[in-house]
């Protein structure tokens, strides 16, 4: 008898830059056949100076041919420029570099994180990144290499870190602990769609409040709980190579008095230099909260005073505080890690500190490949209109469901949640969604402001497992440039692997914390309940 040979398949690995290639061929095959079959859709929008719908109709524009590669070739340049997340985390990265070259962070990691239990530690990362969204989108780009570095000097794994911060963010995005960003671009389109059906129905920006801050601690807590439980113990032990390598680099040779010496030195040196640190970070705080006060000597400098209202002053599309916070940040890192480096005497002078800094930045080097393309895939998509056309689907077929009570918040959850894969801004979507979803379910005794709820609860669901976001790639980055297997990267799929329980868990916790509240009643603001 011949003995069967059994083959071993070698497993097959797609780079995240080829698979967003791919993605960016499939698009355009799929933009050709779709418009082929002439898909379109016809959606309303509300005017927000008549209060009136206005109907638009919206074809797929065919990327798949002559025209499409003209596109795709002319604006490649464009779209990767235009793609502001790349200079965001750059200009945090310089920060965060300078911080770190003068041993700020070490420092800091030491002297009081080291005391803090690591569960805790884990909770804080989830609950700044979930109230993140306050200020937009500054969240992805700030907290994630924090986390990492965190996680990292506190030998851990810091992967777990970048897990945290990214799914802290995206799955509790719009969840802060006061009214922010979201309120102030979603409120106005959902008080004119309510007036569809009441002339005089007003929504306050505090109408998400009670709810929102109810969830930001419970989704910290699950988050955390699934961080510590779950992801942890299947990334398993961190291997970093470069500072097993580094540690044997040089080795120095003293007796036990001089290292005690030199111990004493450093804590001497350490503890000066943290005072100078603190000192700095409170005139810089002050500084910082003079700009937002109005009417006051060369103050409100962060706020755009052509707004009538303080949030819209603050958080309004225009608002110098939202564009300028992450520069504000990465000020704050470069101002105390220096005043730090002058007082522990590590800074020798201007030249190694602009080199022991510039090397945090060489490794994010590596995202620049991957970012091209994936905002090539991003850019193609929205050119199709594809999204656009699922979100008016998606609008009139919750328009026609005969559903009420509990069924037909399901049934919207689960449409809203499908629509977020494809459709990940929460003010497109709304605009499209409002003028239907909104008086359906007013009709149904659902308020205004609960349908609100329910639009930022699902684009939480599932924004993070979509590579449609733009931060996407930014997570997927982070996590090769700290994969200790650099000749296997690690790629969309298992990037999207490592997250999905985390997905599938919060996504429950979300409908769960919907469903409580329309059963019970509770107030989701001051005075504000899920019925009318």
């Amino acid at each position: 008898m011949r003995e069967k040979k059994k083959l071993k398949l070698k497993k097959f690995y797609l780079h995240p830059v080829t698979t967003f290639i791919l993605l960016t061929f499939l698009v355009m095959i799929l933009s050709g056949i779709c418009s082929l079959f002439q898909m379109q859709a016809t959606y309303s929008t509300l005017n927000p100076t008549t209060g009136e719908l206005e109907k638009t109709l919206v074809t797929v524009e065919n990327l798949f041919g002559f025209n499409g590669l003209k596109y795709i070739i002319s604006n490649a340049a464009k779209n990767f420029i235009s793609f502001t997340t790349l200079s965001t985390l750059l200009i945090s990265l310089i920060g965060l570099g300078i911080a770190q070259a003068t041993g700020l962070i070490d420092t800091f990691i030491k002297r009081v994180l080291v005391k803090i239990d690591n569960k805790k530690i884990t909770f804080i990362i989830i609950f700044l990144a979930t109230i993140s969204s306050l200020i937009n989108d500054v969240g992805y780009v700030i907290l994630i290499p924090i986390a990492a570095l965190v996680f990292l000097k506190n030998n851990r794994n810091p992967i777990a870190g970048i897990i945290a911060a990214f799914c802290g963010v995206a799955f509790g995005y719009g969840v802060t602990v006061f009214v922010g960003s979201m309120e102030v671009n979603l409120v106005s389109t959902t008080e004119i769609a309510a007036r569809l059906i009441d002339k005089s129905y007003h929504v306050a920006l505090t109408s998400n409040l009670i709810i929102i801050i109810v969830t930001s601690i419970i989704l910290s807590i699950v988050g955390t709980i699934i961080i510590e439980k779950i992801i942890i113990p299947k990334l398993g032990r961190y291997k970093d190579t470069n500072d097993l390598a580094r540690t044997h680099e040089i080795e120095i040779i003293e007796s036990v008095e001089e290292a005690e010496q030199r111990k004493l030195a450093e804590e001497i040196h350490e503890k000066k230099g943290m005072k100078y640190a603190m000192i700095t970070s409170i005139i810089f705080a002050l500084f910082f909260i003079y700009s937002l006060i109005p009417n006051l000597p060369f103050s409100g400098m962060l706020l755009d005073m052509t707004e009538y209202t303080y949030l819209d002053q603050v958080f309004g599309a225009n608002s110098y505080f939202q564009d300028g916070f992450t520069y504000m940040v990465s000020l704050f890192f470069i101002a105390t890690g220096i005043a730090y480096g002058i007082g522990a005497k590590t800074i020798k002078n201007d030249k190694e500190l602009l080199v022991d800094s510039s090397k945090y930045m060489v490794e994010v080097t590596a995202l620049i490949p991957m970012v091209f393309f994936a905002t090539q895939f991003i850019a193609v998509f929205r050119k199709t209109n594809i999204a656009t056309i699922l979100t008016a689907w998606s609008a009139n077929l919750i328009n026609s469901l005969n559903f009420s009570g509990i069924p037909l918040i399901i049934m919207v959850v689960i449409i809203f949640a499908i629509v977020n894969l494809f459709n990940t801004t929460p003010t497109a979507k709304w605009t499209i969604l409002a003028p239907i979803v909104v008086p359906k379910l007013m009709q149904a005794n659902i308020s205004p402001e609960f349908s609100q709820f329910i639009l930022r609860a699902t684009d939480s669901m599932t924004k993070g497992i979509t590579p449609l976001l733009t931060y996407f790639v930014i997570f997927v980055g982070y996590l090769n440039i700290y994969n200790s297997n650099k000749r296997r990267p690690i790629t969309i799929g298992r990037a999207l692997k490592l997250i999905t329980p985390y997905c599938i868990i919060i996504s429950l916790v979300w409908l769960a914390i919907i469903l409580l509240w329309y059963v019970t009643g509770l107030p989701i603001g001051n005075h504000i309940y899920p019925t009318l």
